[in-house]
């Protein structure tokens, strides 16, 4: 299996894992927050999974760049 397939198959495993626990993990979060966007605002979501989705997605973007360094 080539280098790229197998680090794109542990992104997705690993946050999918990391999704489900905060998923479980938020089950009983009472503090509840709106988000304002630029134009509206989202409705109220616990700021647990705000700042986990968050998280979540920047360990996605972050695994999918490439930068190659030693090409110089």
């Amino acid at each position: 299996m080539s280098f790229l397939i197998k680090k794109l198959f542990f992104t997705v495993f690993f946050n999918s894992s990391l999704f489900v626990l905060l998923l479980i993990g938020i089950q009983n979060s009472s503090n509840r927050n709106k988000v304002n966007l630029l134009v509206n605002e989202t409705i109220e979501l616990p700021i647990s999974f705000i700042v986990g989705s968050s998280f979540i997605l920047g360990s996605i973007l972050g695994n999918l760049l490439v930068i190659d360094m030693n090409n110089e």
